[in-house]
């Protein structure tokens, strides 16, 4: 990375960050800062409904506590920009920062990263930086995302909501090992929206850096500076993006200087996203769905990315990953992709072909990154690293030709723009730059001691004479080691064999088994550090040991001289750089749609059609019909604009969660342009998907069940829109039935008003009239049967998982349920009796109040013949009309009381 001005001398001495650190970070001191440490544990004057949890963290963790470090020097950044200028930003001290809340860390390059959530896919290695307007500009966001696997830079802007729905969903799919915000979120009274993250992220770790780093305009300069020619058109679409390239700033210097990442000129992917082409699915939704995490056991693969991940790239089970998690919503993209996998399922040909060309690929993005990045400081580890990339590059190069041929012929628009694109000359270019340095039979290898031979012998003879001495040199010294095991092995008659591990480099083993029964203490003195595992004894000798130091050095040697003649390739190579972006994304896609095509080869999967209804016949469950030992039973589902919310009744376990939540997945696996488990589909695009699912409660936020149940319902209220697909299971559960039903019956008013595609399962029956009052609702329930009898002689409830139409008929089956439960017949016999008690008082209850119902329509009639006694002054005909009237309108009025 560039900052556009200055040298690099200049650049060390530039302003100072305040960020959150930790262990490794405070080590050492880098000599271009002078650090002092704050612990936010000494810090007795902290206040705010974060400072307890935080020392309560501090505490209890392992690890070191969270330091706010300030850097001492001189500032020469120009942070004259008004919308980011604050004069809090010119302190260098702050108050405590939050930093990592995790009690076990990993560290990658050399920063510690906050670990301890279970993978559920590729590990990420994603920093995010986010901004939010200040005054009127309140809830407009800019955020930028970088990947230190990836040399990709995304930046987003856009409008938030007050609970900051886009952003939450937007960190979701990151999963950021940080996030950098300005130090002014955290001063004094935190922002809504750092507590928001602070609360929801707790295994992300959170740096802050001064106000003055979120320069647009210096983020643009580092944009035109960085970005690949083939993606320079974005430089148009963001230029009047402030908040987005104020982010972009500030995570480009914050990678500088404390990843210690350096990026080469024209050289990074540069992207615009924003929230519009995708559907958006909150994390709870996300969550609820199992959409990337099982519920239970988070290492379990029973997941939607579970059962479709069979992806034979790291950047393909990425991209898949990224799409459940936000599918896009764009129908010429979901087409295109289905007609992909149409194809992949007619031609069996293509499809094998792709598979085996995909498989032999290595993670692109990753090897992109390594290319692009340049060390700081050249040592035997950068320098080796090097050689590894062109090693893999050229692995990389030469598949595209095989890849170019598995594509040959086919007609699909997808996969003929992938074939042009992989046409481009730069890929010949680069390559035979490689060849005329790297030696043709150099290839990517599995095994530790194969793949340093190819990087020892990767240059080409005559190149560098110095290095082709130091390569004699190492070829002599493994002959050395060969020839003096095999004296031992002569010597002492003992079959011994050369062994190579990373740690202790070249060692001796000898089979100990029954046919050679040796022990460790039977071995000859001249053998040490004898360990047995198994039937196998390791062992070395002094000898051993001092050639495996002069290979070591000598190692180092070739490393370091044919690290020259690598940089000089790379540096010539990178101008045509922006090939190989073209080629990443082909992999990923091509990688994510045979994976699609494998799930249908291995099930009855059938194509999903597009159009304004949701219809399907005989859909499943697509984890379940994976993982089920018995066959899993189908439904149907008809939503349209006319009848757009359908209420579910029925006992419990007879299927309704699992329903909601099968209708949720098949929509996810439809966007991102899967075949569904089904007979036949039809799909409406919708713009968000939303669920209430679950009667969890939250003793961290000292939220009860209900509050949970109304902050989820009012998520879902405040965001909906007609194009919305929303699931509800179970509302008003948490409180007493009188409200519940209230409550229900309220919410399903208002979304009856957004027209959004609405189905809610309730055990309220009350709420089931509701199709008597709107004409777009419709009733559904789960059949039971009767079968055989319980111990006790009643009938057992047999459950069909079948959806009809109409509410359920079936009455008490809390009680039958209990009764199948074993509970004590005394319970069950007195449950019985207070609910037919219960039930006639409330029949006795509704014949009162038609009564009196009645009674109001007589009183009603009197009070009016009263009135028109007393006060008419109507003429006799008038008058009789008037009476007419009345009395028609009192007969309507009883035989709607008698219908009720």
């Amino acid at each position: 990375m560039c900052t556009g001005t200055g040298s690099a001398e200049q650049v060390s001495q530039e302003s100072h960050f305040l960020m959150a650190s930790s262990s490794s970070t405070s080590k050492g001191t880098n000599p271009r800062y002078a650090f002092e440490l704050s612990d936010v544990t000494s810090n007795s004057g902290s206040s705010g409904p974060w400072r307890a949890s935080y020392l309560r963290d501090a505490q209890t963790s392992s690890g070191p506590s969270t330091h706010v470090l300030t850097s001492v020097g001189t500032s020469r950044l120009n942070a004259s920009s008004s919308k980011f200028s604050t004069p809090r930003t010119s302190t260098s001290v702050t108050g405590p920062t939050p930093g990592s809340r995790s009690s076990r860390q990993t560290s990658y390059r050399g920063y510690s990263i906050s670990s301890n959530t279970p993978a559920t896919g590729p590990q990420s290695s994603n920093l995010v930086a986010i901004v939010e307007g200040r005054g009127l500009a309140q809830g407009e966001i800019g955020m930028a995302s970088i990947d230190l696997k990836q040399p990709e830079l995304i930046l987003s802007q856009f409008s938030d909501s007050q609970s900051y729905v886009k952003v939450t969903t937007k960190l979701q799919i990151y999963q950021p090992i940080e996030i950098v915000m300005p130090v002014t979120a955290c001063e004094g009274s935190m922002t809504k929206l750092f507590k928001l993250i602070t609360d929801n992220f707790h295994n992300t770790s959170i740096a802050t850096v001064q106000r003055k780093y979120f320069n647009e305009t210096k983020g643009l300069q580092y944009i035109k500076h960085l970005c690949v020619s083939d993606f320079i058109t974005v430089e148009m679409e963001i230029t009047s993006k402030y908040y987005c390239l104020a982010a972009a700033a500030a995570l480009l210097k914050y990678v500088e200087f404390i990843q210690n990442v350096v990026y080469a000129p024209s050289s990074l992917k540069v992207v615009f996203r924003g929230s519009e082409q995708s559907t958006m699915i909150d994390a709870t939704t996300a969550r609820n769905l199992e959409l990337v995490q099982n519920m239970k056991d988070p290492k379990s693969q029973h997941t939607l990315f579970g059962i479709l991940n069979y992806t034979k790239t790291l950047a393909g089970a990425r991209l898949l990953r990224a799409n459940i998690l936000q599918p896009p919503c764009a129908l010429d993209t979901i087409m295109l992709r289905l007609d992909v996998v149409t194809e992949l399922t007619k031609n069996e040909e293509l499809f094998y072909n792709l598979q085996s060309v995909l498989t032999r690929f290595l993670d692109v993005d990753h090897l992109l990154s390594l290319c692009v990045q340049i060390p700081k400081q050249e040592t035997v580890k950068t320098a080796e690293a090097k050689i590894t990339n062109v090693i893999h590059l050229k692995h990389t190069l030469e598949l595209v030709p095989p890849l170019m041929m598995a594509l040959e012929g086919s007609k699909n628009k997808l996969l003929l723009a992938y074939f042009k694109s992989l046409g481009d000359e730069r890929f010949n270019t680069m390559l035979e730059k490689i060849h005329t340095v790297i030696n043709d039979g150099t290839r990517y290898q599995k095994g530790i001691l194969n793949m340093r031979t190819q990087k020892c012998f990767a240059v080409k003879p005559n190149i560098n004479g110095l290095l082709d001495v130091a390569r004699r040199t190492y070829t002599e010294i493994v002959d050395d080691i060969s020839d003096l095991i095999s004296q031992l092995g002569e010597q002492y008659s003992l079959p011994l064999r050369t062994s190579y591990s990373s740690n202790r480099g070249f060692f001796i083993q000898l089979y100990c088994g029954n046919k050679n029964p040796i022990s460790t203490d039977s071995m000859p003195p001249i053998f040490i550090k004898v360990v047995k595992s198994r039937n196998t004894i390791s062992c070395t000798t002094a000898d051993l040991i001092k050639l495996n130091d002069r290979i070591r050095e000598s190692l180092n040697e070739i490393y370091l001289m044919t690290n020259i003649v690598v940089s000089e390739l790379l540096n010539e190579i990178r101008e045509h750089v922006g090939c190989l972006y073209k080629l990443a994304e082909c992999v990923s896609t091509l990688d994510m749609l045979v994976a699609f095509a494998h799930t249908c080869t291995l099930s009855e999967y059938v194509r999903p059609e597009f159009t304004d209804t949701l219809a399907i016949k005989n859909g499943k469950h697509p984890i379940l019909d994976k993982i089920s030992y018995e066959p899993h039973v189908a439904n149907n589902t008809y939503v349209n604009e006319e009848s757009n919310f359908v209420i579910i009744t029925g006992p419990n376990m007879s299927g309704k969660s699992t329903y909601l939540k099968q209708l949720a997945l098949l929509q996810v696996m439809a966007q991102i342009g899967s075949f569904v488990p089904a007979e036949c589909s039809f799909f409406r695009v919708c713009d968000q998907i939303f669920s209430r699912i679950g009667c969890d409660d939250d003793i961290e936020t000292n939220a009860s069940t209900f509050m949970l149940e109304m902050r989820e319902i009012n998520y879902i209220v405040q965001n909906c829109t007609n194009k919305s697909l929303i699931i509800i299971d179970e509302l008003g559960r948490g409180t007493n039935s009188e409200e519940g039903i209230g409550i229900c019956h309220a919410i399903c008013e208002y979304l009856l008003s957004v027209k959004a595609f609405s189905i809610f399962a309730t055990h309220f029956m009350e709420v089931a009239n509701l199709d008597v009052l709107y004409p777009n609702v419709e009733n559904y329930h789960f059949e039971v049967e009767h079968e055989g009898s319980t111990p006790r002689g009643n009938k057992r409830l047999a459950y069909t998982h079948v959806l009809s139409k109409g509410r359920t008929d079936e009455k008490h089956y809390g009680i039958k349920l209990a009764e199948i439960s074993n509970l004590p017949e005394s319970v069950v016999t007195d449950a019985k009796q207070m609910c037919e008690t219960l039930s006639k008082q409330k029949r006795q209850q509704h014949a009162a109040d038609h009564d009196d119902q009645d009674q109001r329509v007589v009183y009603r009639l009197a009070r009016r013949l009263m009135q028109a006694a007393r006060n008419s002054r109507l003429d006799e005909p008038s008058l009789r009309s008037y009476l007419a009237n009345l009395k028609a309108h009192y007969l309507k009025e009883l035989q709607a009381v008698s219908e009720e």
